[in-house]
C-alpha cells in the first residue's frame, strides 16, 4: 500500500463521485465519534482514501488533522493501528453489546451484533500497530 507521500492518482471524470465519498465518510465518522455502535476509524480511513482520489484539499486537512493525521498515516504507510485506537474501539464495541443485550427485543438479533462485533474486534487486533508504538 503506497504511503501518504506518495503521488495520488490523476483525477478522473468520477471525481466528484470521490468527493462526495469523501464527505459523506467524514460525516459518518465524526458521527461514530458520539453514537455508539457506528464505527468512526473506518469512515475516517475511507474518507482520506476517497480524498486522496476527489478532494485534494480535504485529504491534506485530514493528514494535518491532530486527531485523525497519524492514525491514517499510519495506516497508508504499515496498514497499523495504534493499539490505543483498538483498546478504545473493543471498549465501544463492548458497551455496545451490552446494550445489544439489554435492549434487543429478540435474544438472536443481539446474537447477530455481537457476532458482527467480534469479527471486526478479531480483525483489528490482528493489524499490526506502527513502528514507533
Amino acid at each position: 500500500m503506497p504511503g501518504p507521500s506518495a503521488t495520488p492518482p490523476r483525477p478522473s471524470r468520477l471525481r466528484w463521485a470521490w468527493w462526495l465519498l469523501a464527505w459523506l465518510s467524514l460525516g459518518l465518522g465524526l458521527l461514530g465519534v458520539v453514537l455508539p455502535g457506528l464505527p468512526t476509524v473506518p469512515f475516517i480511513l475511507l474518507s482520506a482514501y476517497a480524498a486522496a482520489r476527489g478532494s485534494k484539499r480535504l485529504h491534506e486537512r485530514l493528514l494535518r488533522d491532530p486527531r485523525f493525521g497519524p492514525m491514517i498515516v499510519d495506516w497508508h504507510a504499515h496498514g497499523a493501528v495504534s493499539r490505543r485506537a483498538k483498546r478504545f474501539a473493543v471498549l465501544a464495541m463492548l458497551v455496545c453489546a451490552v446494550l445489544l443485550w439489554v435492549t434487543a427485543p429478540q435474544w438472536w438479533m443481539a446474537a447477530v451484533g455481537t457476532g458482527v462485533m467480534v469479527v471486526v474486534g478479531s480483525w483489528l487486533w490482528a493489524r499490526p500497530e506502527p513502528p514507533h508504538a
